[in-house]
């Protein structure tokens, strides 16, 4: 899998995704995360990106024809399937479902909007998903943009050590995580569940499909 990011700030995305697991990924090459600065494909000679909204209002507006020239640049260089995002407030809010299917893609390529956005033109013209990842406003997209690459990188082959590692997880499965405890076996008056010691396996498989589904219906009831 390979990500390539169009933004103002290269360096804060490979920052954050060269770290843990992620950082790990990339270093092993079973995923690939190339940043693209907007600014090194500006015509101007202060290398601007951004200009006044046409109709008024606060702010400045990312200018579609230097985000366009870095996707052709981008584009030229993939092979297989590929898919562009836009990191959005206006996106759907992403979830395990759209990270399970876009894991299935050979490259993605995520747009990171700044300021007031981006002319939605370049929107119509080269994106083909929005993708937000909740509902609030962040000032830029390179966040955004390390959540989706850390989601969908789990689930890329040689990234954890087995497929078991997430589909048992909270969300992957339908359902919450059970509750796990490691050592001591009492903390501050609260005991390790005594099924989990017995060395019942099927006991505690069983405890833990029942313990997922309570801690879902008290959190989240919308998942049953």
């Amino acid at each position: 899998m390979i990500f390539d990011v169009m933004t103002l700030f290269p360096e804060l995305v490979d920052r954050i995704t060269g770290e843990s697991i992620i950082g790990r990924a990339r270093a092993s090459g079973a995923i690939e995360v190339r940043t693209h600065n907007i600014r090194d494909y500006s015509e101007d000679k202060h290398r601007r990106v951004d200009d006044t909204p046409y109709g008024g209002g606060m702010g400045m507006l990312m200018a579609a024809p230097p985000i366009y020239r870095c996707y052709e640049n981008i584009r030229k260089n993939q092979k297989g399937s590929s898919l562009c995002v836009f990191m959005s407030a206006q996106g759907k809010v992403l979830d395990q479902k759209d990270a399970i299917e876009l894991a299935r893609y050979d490259n993605i390529t995520i747009l990171c909007g700044h300021y007031e956005g981006v002319d939605r033109r370049i929107v119509d013209e080269i994106v083909d998903r929005e993708i937000s990842i909740g509902d609030y406003v962040l000032t830029g997209g390179e966040l955004p943009a390390c959540v989706l690459i850390d989601v969908v990188s789990r689930m890329c082959k040689g990234v954890l050590s087995s497929e078991e590692c997430f589909e048992n997880e909270s969300i992957y499965g339908g359902v919450l995580e059970y509750p796990q405890y490691t050592r001591p076996e009492e903390f501050m008056g609260r005991k390790v569940p005594d099924v989990l010691l017995s060395g019942d396996h099927k006991k505690i498989e069983q405890w833990r499909r029942e313990a997922a589904l309570e801690l879902t219906a008290a959190n989240r009831p919308d998942l049953l």
